[in-house]
């Protein structure tokens, strides 16, 4: 066991963990943060998707003891009142189905339009690609996310 320092959604956090634990497990069972989401484990689905310095990440396969001075955003850090652009077109787009999914969904896009304010729809598919949904919402999460480019 290790003690690690790490920033999450704008606070210090400090857990003492196996080097090897996931940053999803840290945020999951030791931060008691839990709108990210397990789906499969391998980094494929996309359900676990935080923000490392921004940049879209999956967290079921990044060990903590990687992290070290990086900011983790998750989607209860995205905002503190549940306006992110992002957010609120998910809603006026009536997205969401199970949901399971949709944090992941909205992290990843709202990384994409961090780096790219303005995507094309190719731009959009090949950000959004690995995540995916089970319900098959994908032509209103991506009307949802040019509606959030747009804001």
């Amino acid at each position: 066991m290790s003690n690690f320092k790490l920033s999450i959604n704008g606070k210090n956090k400090e857990v003492e963990a196996d080097p090897k634990t996931p940053i999803l497990w840290i945020l999951r069972d030791h931060l008691d943060l839990v709108g990210t989401k397990y789906g499969c484990g391998i980094a494929q689905c996309g359900a676990c998707t935080v923000h490392l310095d921004g940049v879209a990440v999956r967290s079921c396969q990044l060990p903590v003891s990687v992290i070290g001075n990086k900011k983790i955003t998750t989607i209860e850090g995205l905002s503190e009142k549940g306006d992110h652009p992002v957010q609120k077109a998910w809603i006026e787009h009536d997205v969401p189905q199970c949901g399971y999914c949709q944090a992941g969904q909205i992290m990843n896009a709202s990384a994409l339009l961090n780096s790219n304010p303005n995507p094309t729809d190719n731009d959009i598919d090949s950000a959004m690609r690995g995540n995916i949904c089970r319900c098959g919402t994908y032509t209103r999460i991506h009307a949802a996310i040019k509606t959030a480019a747009k804001s």
